[in-house]
């Protein structure tokens, strides 16, 4: 699922929630900040980048690693935000629960098109980390106040 499908309204305000922007990007123009390059999505500061081709799950990822990330470290960030596993353990998760909150989408969506894409997992697919490996995940995004103790975000 792209961008031109669901539009950048919607992930715009659920950015905004987390005191992120979302910046539209032209076609055919590179996307700063994206650590995989072509139509994956960037991150510079506070910002999220994307064009009309962008993958959601992309989108979603990448915003993930500036949503763990304290406010403080966010400026900081320029195309990768983390060597951390636990904070990339977090950032997976993170964006699965956050795929409920766009209109269209949904975890189960967004989740095929993570295992399409070649994210990799233990246990061979995203659905299967997400409901059998992910406890340590869902934690540390408990604890860091990012996930109520229900595993519903926790908007700040």
């Amino acid at each position: 699922m792209r961008l031109a499908e669901i539009g950048f309204e919607a992930p715009a305000r659920l950015l905004a929630r987390y005191g992120l922007a979302l910046q539209r990007v032209d076609a055919g123009t590179p996307i700063p900040g994206s650590f995989w390059g072509d139509e994956e999505a960037g991150i510079i500061g506070t910002t999220v980048y994307a064009r009309d081709d962008t993958p959601v799950h992309s989108l979603l990822h990448e915003a993930g690693h500036l949503i763990v990330l304290p406010p403080e470290r966010r400026n900081e960030v320029h195309t990768d935000a983390t060597d951390s596993v636990a904070e990339e353990d977090a950032t997976c998760y993170l964006q699965i629960v956050l795929a409920d909150e766009l209109p269209g989408v949904g975890r189960e969506r967004l989740m095929d098109d993570m295992n399409a894409w070649g994210y990799t997992f233990r246990l061979g697919s995203a659905q299967a980390w997400f409901g059998e490996d992910a406890a340590n995940a869902r934690q540390w995004l408990v604890e860091h106040g990012l996930l109520n103790q229900d595993g519903q975000p926790a908007f700040s």
